[in-house]
């Protein structure tokens, strides 16, 4: 089969690699859609050193496929199934994957499966959203306002957030944000972040600061917005360059009293219930992906696609890489 492969920094080259064969308790998935995410973007250009090279597949890892065939034959999922298919080591970028059958999640009808396929993310943004503290009535920063940051617009006001402000170096992002529950954005490429969250809580600063960026810089950002006794989520995947530690300002994170949490591995969480919520809430319409996906590429142009999620004020949010059918 056909696959792509991570193979420096950087380098990524398409390969002919073996069709994976059905084992025991998994399902053999033809790859019919993928979407690009930050961690790729880590994965190809910032990984550390040793890490290189990467197995065929790398790097995609958001997968709606169809069920080519499944061991037990007794299994819920059957050939033929759409199915939204959760990947291990981002090994998906190939013409077929080999799941466990417990991450492949045949589709609801009444969708387009570019929609279901953003249910991958959403439950990660669900699962770090459990590691929340209370924001009912509370004033929520999310730095980075990708598709991650989006998402968590949606779930602060789910969960009663009463300001939540976007924040971004792009203006083509922030255009979304209050259609996903933004009260407020600050485009920091142009103002100062900590300055015009504070005229906005009135000098108060941000109860809560999600960080889902990965910038070293939006790393730092996200202790100048956090209150005094305030919590910081770490979501965004560390864009470190392929150096094994950052800088942290630990004075003024020491002085402020924060907390602060990192989450990462929601595919480890039992039952995977956050991506089962993520599939029902894109089913009923309470999450819309719709705007937010807003290139395709064909599995042939997937080069251009990784280029193109990485390249800042280009337009991109989400893009949908389209395999042959």
């Amino acid at each position: 089969m056909r696959a792509v492969q991570v193979i420096a920094p950087g380098q990524v080259v398409f390969v002919e690699t073996p069709k994976p064969e059905l084992k025991p308790g998994h399902a053999l998935v033809r790859t019919r859609r993928l979407s690009l995410c930050g961690s790729d973007v880590h994965m190809i250009y910032h990984s550390l050193l040793h890490k290189y090279p990467f197995p065929p597949g790398t790097s995609g890892h958001e997968m709606v496929g169809v069920v080519e065939a499944v061991d037990p034959p007794d299994s819920p999922i059957q050939p033929g199934d759409l199915a939204l298919t959760l990947v291990m080591g981002h090994r998906s970028m190939a013409e077929y994957y080999l799941a466990p059958v417990e991450h492949v999640f045949p589709l609801p009808p009444g969708k387009p499966i570019e929609h279901y396929l953003q249910a991958q993310q959403l439950g990660t943004v669900i699962y770090a959203s459990k590691r929340l503290p209370n924001l009912l009535d509370r004033t929520v920063a999310v730095i980075g306002q990708g598709s991650a940051g989006l998402w968590f617009n949606l779930m602060a006001r789910r969960m009663g957030a009463k300001q939540v402000i976007g924040v971004d170096m792009q203006g083509h992002r922030l255009a979304l944000s209050d259609y996903y529950g933004a009260t407020h954005t600050v485009h920091n490429a142009e103002i100062d972040a900590a300055a015009a969250v504070s005229e906005i809580t009135g000098g108060r600063m941000a109860d809560v600061v999600v960080e889902a960026a990965g910038e070293v810089s939006a790393i730092h950002l996200a202790i100048d917005l956090a209150r005094s006794f305030g919590f910081v989520l770490y979501f965004g995947v560390p864009r470190t360059a392929g150096l094994p530690d950052i800088p942290f300002p630990f004075e003024p994170f020491f002085q402020k009293c924060l907390q602060a949490q990192a989450i990462v591995n929601a595919m480890e969480e039992p039952n995977q219930s956050s991506t089962r919520l993520a599939l029902e809430l894109i089913a009923n319409g309470v999450a819309d992906p719709g705007p937010m996906l807003t290139h395709h590429f064909p599995f042939d142009q997937v080069l251009d696609a990784y280029e193109l999620q990485r390249t800042p004020d280009e337009g991109a949010v989400k893009i949908v890489i389209d395999m042959p059918e």
